[in-house]
């Protein structure tokens, strides 16, 4: 179903796709603002093809801080009255507030960054913010941060543009906050929310949202209530730190007589985790891990219930769980158990054909992921022991980014409004504990501000941090809604969260 069909069609007829029920019932002049929704769409598309035609990679360094600038333009085109730019160590962060007087007050999360694109893995090319036609779905936009996040992050803007064109006063205050880091695991966003200012317009907030496009395929949303930590870090292993094996790359005929820095970083690998590669075995790393609550994993049990495991799997090319465990096993595991992860190895030569070397360099790029109680500083220091302890020592730790776990509560004023919105749309929320994935939430939920943290919003998108990341913005699909129907969701939010106590 596109917008068009949509707007013609009558509340009745239009069921899961409908204009948001409350926010029409309650108010009834809110219909300006579908008109206007409808109105701008163009404008809403062209500006997010704008906002992924702008490369913002922090792992390259690559127009970040110009990233940062049309960020805080389309701010400050959506009516914040406040824009800041905020400096750190590295990239710069965003501080704005939309003083719209109201009672509530509620806090938003952004990101301007985007993971690294390799032109030859995609169809269309990760800059050009190409419409496609996608069987199936209908038109999407092709791109780089398409889905994470700036699609769902231009329609929450395109909200606040269909408001003000409508005569609409926002219900709320928004105080946002926004980082180029995060998929460089946010070194430094603490610089950016502990600075007084910023702390202090947080802390009225009654929770912190990030927009996104929740909707699966067959339009059903999965709801956490939390998120994973993170640890990235490289491992780095060379002749000149080791005291054995070359200084510089050397004839491969010499592994008979010379060791090598990159059989003994595969070495040290070894012993991080179990023979089979799937429990971690550093000594200390999980001590505080915080096993499933009863609550919990009657959550996950439900939740196996409703998702389709052949689909999981066919989603992530798999065939197998770890240990051959059944489906409602392999969430728990999901939810529960803290990782080590190789996420490339780099030593030598690594191009066509053979090179006879013997390299005197080799580095692991790992990620730890990390369960509530955890704590990333806690875990860094138990790999730099364990390493230390079974003749390691040697090798290089240089951590890149990470932050703690993040946990809200399921009765959280937040979590309770996200969850209105869906149900009164015919979406019943799939609910799990956390989050397998991670963001920097902990830094709103932790010490000192203890707010509410969560993801919401209607649409669709898939790929991030693959070839070919997408977002819907006419869909076909009438399970879907497409870029209008995220715009609209949103608007609903706001009211939403203004009534709720």
């Amino acid at each position: 179903m596109d917008r068009r069909t949509f707007l013609q069609g009558t509340l009745a007829g239009a069921a899961t796709l409908a204009i948001p029920h409350r926010a029409a019932a309650a108010e009834p002049d809110l219909a300006p603002v579908w008109t206007q929704i409808e109105k701008h769409h163009d404008e809403a598309v062209q500006r997010l093809q704008e906002w992924i035609k702008q490369p913002s990679i922090a792992a390259e360094n690559r127009g970040v801080n110009e990233g940062c600038d049309l960020t805080m333009r389309f701010l400050r085109e959506a009516g914040f009255n406040e824009v800041t730019k905020i400096p750190t160590d590295r990239q710069p962060g965003i501080f704005a507030k939309l003083d719209a007087g109201a009672p509530k007050t509620l806090g938003l999360y952004f990101m301007y960054d985007v993971k690294q694109a390799d032109p030859a893995e995609w169809s269309s090319p990760p800059w050009a913010a190409s419409l496609v036609e996608k069987p199936g779905l209908g038109t999407v936009v092709v791109g780089r941060g398409a889905v994470n996040q700036k699609g769902p992050e231009s329609a929450f803007i395109a909200a606040l543009h269909a408001m003000r064109a409508a005569g609409r006063k926002l219900p709320v205050n928004l105080v946002l906050v926004a980082e180029g880091e995060e998929e460089i695991g946010s070194p430094h966003f603490p610089q950016i929310v502990n600075r007084p200012e910023v702390m202090a317009a947080l802390r009225p907030c009654m929770g912190i949202f990030m927009p996104s496009a929740e909707q699966e395929l067959d339009g059903k949303v999965t709801m956490t209530l939390g998120a994973k930590g993170i640890v990235e870090l490289e491992l780095v292993s060379s002749g000149e730190r080791w005291g054995r094996g070359p200084r510089r790359d050397i004839h491969s005929s010499n592994k008979a007589r010379v060791d090598s820095p990159a059989w003994h970083l595969v070495e040290a690998l070894a012993t991080l985790v179990s023979p089979d590669g799937n429990d971690a075995a550093i000594e200390g790393f999980a001590d505080t891990a915080r096993p499933l609550s009863a609550v919990e994993k009657s959550m996950i049990a439900t939740a196996a219930q409703r998702l389709d495991e052949a689909v999981a799997k066919k989603q992530m090319g798999v065939e197998h769980w770890v240990h051959d465990v059944n489906w409602q096993e392999a969430l728990e595991l999901l939810e529960s158990r803290p990782t080590v992860n190789i996420e490339g190895l780099v030593g030598g030569y690594t191009g066509p054909g053979g090179k006879t070397i013997l390299p005197h360099r080799a580095v692991a790029k790992i990620d730890m992921r990390l369960v509530p109680d955890m704590k990333a500083s806690e875990a860094l220091a138990a790999l730099k022991a364990h390493l230390a302890k079974h003749g390691f020592g040697d090798i290089e730790v240089n951590m890149t980014g990470g932050y703690d776990p993040n946990s809200t509560p399921a009765d959280a004023a937040l979590i309770r409004a996200q969850t209105a919105v869906y149900k009164r749309n015919n979406i019943d929320p799939i609910v799990l504990p956390r989050s397998a994935g991670s963001w920097p939430g902990y830094v709103f939920t932790n010490e000192p501000l203890h707010l509410a943290a969560g993801h919401f919003g209607f649409g669709h998108g898939s790929g991030a941090h693959a070839p070919d990341e997408y977002y819907v913005i006419e869909s076909k699909n009438e399970k879907v809604q497409g870029m209008d129907g995220a715009v609209r969701s949103f608007v609903e939010f706001l009211y939403e969260i203004a009534s709720t106590s």
